[in-house]
């Protein structure tokens, strides 16, 4: 039996679905800073039995858009572009911190780094992220959001 997820909605302001699925837990969310916790599951190994890069890149964008997000947490935020460095294996519970670098009125830069249970840096990664208002009636009553609705530009 699967665990019941609380809402990404409750930590991160936003229902987030994919970080429901992965399990990610906001730890901190400040002043251009965060911290999120991930303890893989079986589902999110590779072959290795290591944490899968996709589940480390998906641990480090959210790190990164989440600092990014923190000085003004009624934006919306997307990735632009982004850059990981794997220094070795993810295992066991996971820390990633992130921090917002620079900002611009629509853009802003961010780095995070990810330690495994024994602090060891896993991986490193910086992006790019275009900060996106949310229109007037883009929520449904579900608190979705009709990407037709979201200002790109």
């Amino acid at each position: 039996m699967t665990p019941v997820k609380r809402s990404t909605r409750e930590s991160f302001g936003v229902e987030i679905p994919f970080v429901r699925l992965l399990g990610f837990e906001l730890q901190f969310f400040e002043g251009g800073m965060s911290e999120l916790t991930y303890t893989p599951s079986t589902e999110h190994m590779n072959s290795f039995q290591v944490a899968h890069g996709g589940a480390v890149m998906t641990l480090l964008d959210v790190t990164m858009a989440t600092a990014a997000r923190s000085v003004d947490k009624g934006q919306g935020i997307v990735t632009i572009e982004m850059k990981t460095s794997f220094m070795q294996p993810a295992t066991g519970a996971l820390l990633a911190r992130g921090k917002l670098m620079h900002r611009t009125r629509s853009t802003a830069f961010a780095e995070a780094h990810l330690y495994d249970a024994q602090g060891q840096l896993c991986a490193h990664s910086t992006g790019t992220f275009r900060y996106v208002p949310k229109r007037p009636g883009s929520e449904g009553p579900d608190h979705s959001i009709n990407p037709a609705q979201i200002a790109t530009d």
